[in-house]
């Protein structure tokens, strides 16, 4: 397995201790929970269950009160399988959570290990939660009234709903309050364990195109599968989004109806966001979605930061009246940017153009959000990883005969330093010309305007390779390159 090492540590932590223990896994849908619980447990499973997507029994059902009926239904025949087949002999679905999860007990119960803990996994639990369901209630009568009794009990469970884990499960104020013994946020994988991913696969790519697999596909594993071995990057790109039977053309939809229960007012909020580059604030969210003012969008927001779509910042200069929220998510950014309203697609569309203006453009774009996401090793590769800071972008409007200002990502660090940071994505040495200069420096006399007199700029330059000599190389103080982001 690549990557996960902390979070491997935190299980088998947990497999070890000598208490009963109750662990939530939460992150968005096909970011590995599945994936990383198996090969960390495999053939330590006392009982396992995943509970069934409700979106197309949602899709196919208008009555409200036969929809809730049906989808309990559904749930608990489903878990009467798992529990078939971990040796139960009963013939009839359990009636209701109570009775399905005592009948799980009894199972556990009749499991022998040699040593260590009795391992159950129960995958996408928010699903389960059906409506008038009663689900949290059984859920707290089981961990209550017996599973926290059980020393030799590790109980997993994960959702890719991060809202519903963090509201009913994490933040839960019933009976399940602070009953979770760990809880495991997993984030999607970085860029040098996506490069660690291609080379346990197989896949021989320079690490020009990684980066570029990263701003289509960002560190989705599942995605970074879809990768093969002898294939370039552009055939994969195609193969994913272009070819006839392309495998990610709906995954756009299928995500967002996976993760949420209001699937088209996240998508409308994430096509509002993929507008602007440095983002919007709440109020400006409002007036773009239509969506009513209030604690919903806050909600909404809330819910998309915490499944890694959308990051939140305070921009350079404006202090912490109002945050913004920024589009972090790379796939999403390539599918609204490319695929989303295209009538008609070009089978060979990626292979053809390559070199396209507006395939260029979006390069720019997407690696300055990829450097957004690697603050952490931007910050390594300067030598400041423990150094406190706030990150954001900044844009200065150009008013009269002053100039505008537009700055990919400012780290403002506590030892008196703001780290001004230059994105560039090319395919050789950057070389800065005079225009490019000339820029950089009004840039630099921005955000000095607005730091105390006792703080100093730093230019940084965050490019592919480096930089090539030339009379303007010196411009920059420090220069971090994709060797070092994957580092």
């Amino acid at each position: 397995m690549v990557g996960r090492t902390a979070e491997i540590k935190k299980l088998e932590t947990a497999y070890r201790s000598n208490r009963a223990e109750f662990v939530g896994i939460y992150g968005r849908r096909r970011v590995g929970k599945t994936f990383l619980v198996n090969e960390t447990f495999a053939g330590r499973f006392v009982f396992r269950h995943a509970g069934l997507s409700p979106v197309e029994e949602e899709q196919n059902e208008s009555d409200s009160a036969r929809l809730d009926e049906s989808l309990l239904k559904k749930q608990l025949a489903h878990f009467h399988t798992s529990l078939l087949q971990e040796g139960e002999s009963g013939t009839l679905p359990p009636k209701n959570w109570e009775e399905a999860f005592f009948r799980m007990e009894q199972i556990i119960e009749t499991k022998e290990v040699k040593k260590g803990k009795k391992v159950v996994f129960i995958d996408e639990l928010p699903w389960m939660d059906t409506p008038k369901s009663g689900f949290i209630t059984a859920l707290e009568g089981f961990w209550n009234n017996w599973g926290c009794r059980q020393n030799n009990l590790l109980f997993i469970v994960a959702g890719s709903s991060t809202s519903w884990m963090s509201n009913k499960l994490i933040n839960n104020h019933g009976g399940l309050y602070g009953r979770l013994t760990r809880e495991i946020r997993l984030s999607p994988l970085t860029l040098g364990e996506c490069k660690a991913l291609f080379r346990e696969n197989g896949v021989l790519l320079s690490d020009y195109d990684i980066a570029q697999a990263y701003m289509v596909f960002g560190g989705i594993p599942f995605y970074l599968n879809a990768m093969e071995a002898g294939e370039s990057l552009a055939q994969c790109i195609d193969a994913c989004f272009f070819n006839k039977g392309a495998t990610l053309r709906g995954e756009f939809n299928r995500l967002f109806g996976a993760v949420f229960g209001n699937p088209e007012t996240m998508k409308t909020i994430v096509r509002a966001l993929s507008r602007r580059r440095i983002g919007l604030t709440r109020t400006q969210l409002e007036e773009a979605t239509g969506i009513a003012r209030g604690g919903a969008m806050t909600s909404y927001l809330q819910a998309l930061v915490e499944s890694d779509f959308v990051v939140e910042y305070y921009p350079f200069g404006m202090g912490h009246r109002e945050s913004y929220y920024r589009l972090s998510d790379p796939f999403c950014w390539f599918y609204l940017r490319f695929v989303e309203g295209q009538e008609s697609l070009n089978a060979d569309f990626w292979m053809k153009n390559i070199d396209n203006q507006r395939v260029v453009s979006w390069r720019g774009l997407a690696f300055e959000n990829l450097c957004f996401l690697h603050v952490a090793q931007i910050k390594r590769a300067l030598g400041i990883s423990g150094v406190r800071s706030e990150e954001s972008a900044y844009t200065k409007r150009g008013e009269g005969e002053s100039d505008g200002a537009q700055i990919d990502l400012l780290i403002v660090r506590a030892d008196n330093v703001a780290d001004l940071c230059e994105a560039k994505f090319v395919s050789d040495d950057y070389r800065l010309d005079a225009q490019e200069e000339r820029k950089l420096t009004r840039r630099e006399i921005a955000v000095s305007e607005l730091l105390p007199k006792k703080c100093v700029v730093h230019k940084v330059l965050i490019t592919t390779f480096g930089i090539a000599e030339h009379e303007y190389m010196w411009s920059y103080q420090n220069v971090v390159t994709l060797k070092d982001l994957m580092m």
